[in-house]
């Protein structure tokens, strides 16, 4: 009888305050949010004007699934390009394996993008299966010095600086070479440097040498990614690369589950002064 008593309090209470039991709108709120979040916003604008917001450097890492990045990019608008890595000390490692990760995925509707590893990648698969990806990047993180040292550039342990200069020469003679050299559609990462010199960038990256990269992209018909992740490349970067012809592309290179929503990408822009024409676009395989 307490219980029932109990019981018709609290209605009452909730009738006369104009409360409602708690329920479950869960996804309401998600929408919400994302209405109110300033570069969802900003993405809806830019695609109203004819720009294609496409993520071309997704990965599914850390956990995350081809359907959790599908309902990321509905909640934010992004469409995704997903990217496979491939080359020595990777998963993918040869044709079939190449194949084999082609066919798992190419039903999902994103563009499906093939990540070369190493200047070694070019040797260990064929012109026909690397065909299959809408489109190939990479970049010349991975790369062996005048003295024979394979460095990753993302590990510092790795990485060897015994001259700042002739270290930038040498990175940058590498970046034009793959440009050069390497059938791909997109150079990302585009003017990342190890910690170790990341304080001295603007000083590092004289207009000089971002001129041979420029050069190269253009030359070869190659986009520069305006990487989210890494904030990269600086705005005089772009505006020069864009003064020149060149196209760009956006990415963020998650190493985990969280995606972003390309917010540098997204500001160069407007920084820059970037069109639609402005970006690279593959065609769907």
């Amino acid at each position: 009888m307490k219980k029932f008593f109990f019981l018709i309090v609290l209605i009452s209470i909730s009738l006369i305050f104009g409360c409602t039991p708690k329920t479950d709108n869960t996804s309401e709120e998600t929408t919400e949010q994302a209405v109110e979040n300033p570069i969802i916003k900003k993405i809806a604008e830019l695609k109203a004007a004819g720009y294609e917001i496409v993520d071309y450097h997704g990965h599914l890492k850390g956990g995350l699934t081809m359907e959790e990045l599908l309902e990321h990019s509905k909640e934010t608008g992004i469409d995704y390009g997903v990217a496979f890595n491939a080359g020595i000390g990777f998963p993918i490692t040869n044709d079939s394996s190449l194949e084999a990760t082609m066919k798992l995925y190419k039903h999902y509707p994103v563009y499906m993008a093939m990540q070369a590893e190493g200047r070694e990648w070019v040797d260990m698969f064929s012109k026909e299966k690397i065909d299959m990806f809408d489109y190939v990047f990479t970049d010349a993180m991975t790369w062996t010095d005048s003295k024979g040292r394979r460095m990753r550039l993302w590990m510092p342990e790795e990485v060897f600086v015994d001259d700042k200069e002739d270290f930038m020469d040498q990175l940058v003679s590498k970046i034009v070479g793959v440009m050069s050299e390497e059938p791909i559609d997109i150079y990302v990462n585009s003017t990342f440097l190890p910690d170790t010199l990341q304080p001295e960038y603007d000083a590092l990256w004289t207009p000089d040498r971002m001129d041979k990269v420029i050069n190269a992209a253009v030359a070869n018909n190659i986009a520069i990614e305006i990487n989210s992740r890494y904030k990269i490349p600086s705005a005089t970067f772009i505006k020069r690369a864009k003064a020149a012809g060149v196209k760009f592309s956006m990415g963020t290179n998650n190493v985990g589950n969280e995606l972003g929503t390309l917010d540098y990408s997204i500001a160069m822009i407007g920084e820059c002064g970037l069109e639609p024409g402005d970006f690279f676009k593959p065609v769907k395989k």
